[in-house]
Protein backbone atom coordinates (compact mmCIF):
# COMPACT_ATOMS: atom_id res chain seq x y z
CA UNK A 1 0.00 0.00 0.00
CA UNK A 2 2.90 2.34 0.70
CA UNK A 3 4.21 1.78 -2.81
CA UNK A 4 0.79 2.74 -4.20
CA UNK A 5 0.69 5.94 -2.18
CA UNK A 6 4.26 6.83 -3.22
CA UNK A 7 3.25 6.35 -6.85
CA UNK A 8 0.15 8.49 -6.31
CA UNK A 9 2.16 11.29 -4.69
CA UNK A 10 4.85 11.34 -7.37
CA UNK A 11 2.25 11.19 -10.15
CA UNK A 12 0.79 14.49 -8.90
CA UNK A 13 4.01 16.35 -9.62
CA UNK A 14 3.42 18.19 -12.93
CA UNK A 15 5.46 16.62 -15.75
CA UNK A 16 7.39 19.86 -16.30
CA UNK A 17 8.49 19.84 -12.63
CA UNK A 18 9.71 16.22 -12.53
CA UNK A 19 13.46 15.82 -12.31
CA UNK A 20 15.30 12.70 -13.51
CA UNK A 21 15.06 11.05 -10.09
CA UNK A 22 11.29 11.50 -9.98
CA UNK A 23 10.93 10.21 -13.56
CA UNK A 24 13.06 7.16 -12.78
CA UNK A 25 11.12 6.39 -9.58
CA UNK A 26 7.80 6.78 -11.41
CA UNK A 27 8.97 4.34 -14.07
CA UNK A 28 10.12 1.89 -11.38
CA UNK A 29 6.84 2.07 -9.45
CA UNK A 30 4.72 1.81 -12.60
CA UNK A 31 6.63 -1.30 -13.64
CA UNK A 32 6.25 -2.76 -10.15
CA UNK A 33 2.46 -2.63 -10.42
CA UNK A 34 2.41 -3.77 -14.04
CA UNK A 35 4.55 -6.81 -13.20
CA UNK A 36 1.97 -7.64 -10.53
CA UNK A 37 -0.97 -6.97 -12.88
CA UNK A 38 -1.96 -4.40 -10.22
CA UNK A 39 -3.20 -7.02 -7.73
CA UNK A 40 -1.34 -10.35 -8.15
CA UNK A 41 1.38 -11.99 -6.05
CA UNK A 42 5.02 -11.67 -7.10
CA UNK A 43 5.98 -15.31 -6.99
CA UNK A 44 2.54 -16.78 -7.62
CA UNK A 45 1.12 -14.58 -10.39
CA UNK A 46 -2.09 -16.59 -10.60
CA UNK A 47 -2.98 -15.67 -7.01
CA UNK A 48 -4.45 -12.43 -5.72
CA UNK A 49 -2.04 -10.56 -3.48
CA UNK A 50 -4.59 -8.52 -1.57
CA UNK A 51 -8.23 -9.61 -2.02
CA UNK A 52 -9.34 -6.31 -0.48
CA UNK A 53 -7.87 -4.48 -3.46
CA UNK A 54 -10.73 -5.89 -5.56
CA UNK A 55 -13.29 -4.16 -3.31
CA UNK A 56 -13.72 -0.57 -4.40
CA UNK A 57 -13.79 2.06 -1.69
CA UNK A 58 -13.85 5.76 -1.00
CA UNK A 59 -12.09 7.35 0.73
CA UNK A 60 -9.24 4.87 0.84
CA UNK A 61 -7.04 6.61 3.40
CA UNK A 62 -3.89 4.44 3.65
CA UNK A 63 -5.46 1.57 1.67
CA UNK A 64 -5.64 1.20 -2.08
CA UNK A 65 -7.63 -0.76 -4.63
CA UNK A 66 -7.50 -1.61 -8.32
CA UNK A 67 -9.57 1.44 -9.18
CA UNK A 68 -7.16 3.85 -7.50
CA UNK A 69 -4.18 2.12 -9.12
CA UNK A 70 -5.90 2.16 -12.52
CA UNK A 71 -6.73 5.84 -12.09
CA UNK A 72 -3.11 6.69 -11.25
CA UNK A 73 -1.79 4.74 -14.22
CA UNK A 74 -4.30 6.15 -16.70
CA UNK A 75 -3.59 9.68 -15.40
CA UNK A 76 0.06 8.95 -16.20
CA UNK A 77 -1.11 7.82 -19.67
CA UNK A 78 0.12 4.28 -19.10
CA UNK A 79 -1.32 1.86 -21.64
CA UNK A 80 -0.23 -1.70 -21.07
CA UNK A 81 -1.95 -5.08 -21.55
CA UNK A 82 -0.88 -6.05 -18.03
CA UNK A 83 -3.61 -3.69 -16.79
CA UNK A 84 -6.32 -5.51 -18.75
CA UNK A 85 -7.43 -7.94 -16.04
CA UNK A 86 -7.86 -5.18 -13.45
CA UNK A 87 -9.70 -3.00 -15.97
CA UNK A 88 -12.00 -5.88 -16.85
CA UNK A 89 -12.84 -6.39 -13.17
CA UNK A 90 -13.73 -2.71 -12.89
CA UNK A 91 -15.72 -2.86 -16.13
CA UNK A 92 -17.80 -5.80 -14.83
CA UNK A 93 -18.70 -4.29 -11.45
CA UNK A 94 -21.44 -1.75 -12.22
CA UNK A 95 -25.07 -2.50 -11.49
CA UNK A 96 -27.46 -0.41 -13.57
CA UNK A 97 -24.55 1.77 -14.67
CA UNK A 98 -23.35 2.54 -11.13
CA UNK A 99 -20.53 1.13 -9.04
CA UNK A 100 -21.19 0.22 -5.41
CA UNK A 101 -19.19 1.25 -2.37
CA UNK A 102 -17.66 -2.09 -1.37
CA UNK A 103 -15.03 -0.95 1.12
CA UNK A 104 -15.66 1.76 3.68
CA UNK A 105 -14.25 3.47 6.74
CA UNK A 106 -17.78 4.40 7.83
CA UNK A 107 -18.07 4.07 11.58
CA UNK A 108 -14.37 4.94 11.97
CA UNK A 109 -14.75 8.56 10.85
CA UNK A 110 -16.71 11.48 12.20
CA UNK A 111 -18.98 11.46 9.15
CA UNK A 112 -20.03 8.51 7.01
CA UNK A 113 -19.44 8.88 3.30
CA UNK A 114 -22.15 7.18 1.30
CA UNK A 115 -23.53 3.78 2.26
CA UNK A 116 -21.55 0.56 2.00
CA UNK A 117 -23.16 -1.80 -0.50
CA UNK A 118 -25.04 1.01 -2.23
CA UNK A 119 -24.23 2.90 -5.44
CA UNK A 120 -21.40 5.39 -4.96
CA UNK A 121 -21.13 8.69 -6.80
CA UNK A 122 -17.39 8.83 -6.13
CA UNK A 123 -16.56 5.33 -7.29
CA UNK A 124 -18.84 5.66 -10.31
CA UNK A 125 -17.10 8.90 -11.29
CA UNK A 126 -13.64 7.39 -10.89
CA UNK A 127 -14.55 4.18 -12.74
CA UNK A 128 -16.11 6.10 -15.63
CA UNK A 129 -13.02 8.33 -15.82
CA UNK A 130 -10.68 5.33 -15.99
CA UNK A 131 -12.81 3.47 -18.51
CA UNK A 132 -13.19 6.53 -20.74
CA UNK A 133 -9.41 6.93 -20.83
CA UNK A 134 -8.94 3.24 -21.68
CA UNK A 135 -11.51 3.47 -24.45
Amino acid sequence: MGVAKALKALSRIPPTKRNNQVKAKLDELIEYFLIHRLFKKSHQPDEISRPGWLKLGFPLMYQTDILELSEILTDLEVVDPRMDEAIEIIRNKPIDGKWNLENSFNGKMTVSIEKKGAPSKWITLKAMKVLSKIG
